[in-house]
């Protein structure tokens, strides 16, 4: 039986497409509050955290009896903050976490989000044993375009690994017999705690940098990351007009 995981759900209150994105609350609840309750159907979870440097959104989870951890706000990444929360977890532990600990970053505008999907996400790092994280890929629908620039696309080794991952259309199809088309990358994630508090001690590289893309970091230092191959149907909501649509989802 795998070990029960710990999700943490990042959660900023500034947000230049929409600002105070996590308490928007059109449906009756935060929209923070929908994307907890959808990660506590996972089998695979059996701790849930919100991590926040914003009092308000810290507020809205301890009202609907949520577990909050107050992070800095001058982390340059949501690994980073995560990386925060393990820290402040192995205080409160009083010690190291168990070695077998899987924490699993969700975002925090994922309300919809297949809990099927975060149980792929742990099962698949913890059968695997070389990786210290891993994340989740998906075919692209037919609606969509890969050489869209907004759709992060990924390729993988044949040991099940990330090759690369990049906003621009990977690889190059020189002979058009022989295309392969890359994978959609939909961004979550899972790690190792050690792993997590060592990604934080390691330099900013040129490929991270240039696509802004924080998984290249581990990538170019030379750790592996593990790809689990799943459907994702969900999508996240990064503008007011994608609540919207969830609103009358919803409603």
């Amino acid at each position: 039986m795998p070990p029960q995981a710990i999700a943490v759900i990042p959660a900023r209150y500034d947000s230049k497409r929409f600002p105070g994105k996590p308490l928007a609350d059109k449906t009756g609840k935060p929209l923070i509050q929908h994307v907890v309750e959808q990660v506590q159907k996972a089998n695979r979870v059996g701790r849930i955290i919100v991590a926040t440097d914003d009092e308000r959104i810290a507020n809205a989870v301890r009202n609907f009896g949520g577990d909050v951890i107050m992070t800095r706000n001058d982390h340059p990444n949501g690994t980073s903050r995560i990386a925060e929360v393990v820290e402040k977890l192995i205080e409160e532990n009083g010690g190291p976490l168990p070695t077998d600990t899987i924490i699993a970053n969700v975002q925090g505008d994922e309300p919809e989000i297949e809990p099927t999907v975060i149980d792929e996400l742990i099962d698949g790092l913890a059968n695997d044993p070389v990786a210290p994280m891993a994340t989740l890929a998906s075919d692209f629908a037919e609606n969509e375009d890969p050489a869209n620039p907004n759709i992060v696309k990924l390729i993988v080794n044949q040991k099940g690994h990330a090759m690369y991952f990049s906003r621009s259309m990977i690889p190059y199809a020189r002979v058009g017999k022989d295309a392969v088309t890359p994978l959609k990358h939909p961004g979550l994630y899972a790690y190792r705690p050690d792993f997590l508090l060592e990604y934080v001690t390691l330099e900013a590289t040129p490929c991270e940098k240039s696509e802004r893309l924080e998984q290249l970091r581990a990538l170019e230092h030379g750790y592996p990351i593990a790809v689990i191959k799943t459907v994702v149907k969900h999508h996240g909501i990064d503008t007011p007009g994608q609540y919207e649509d969830f609103v009358r989802r919803m409603t």
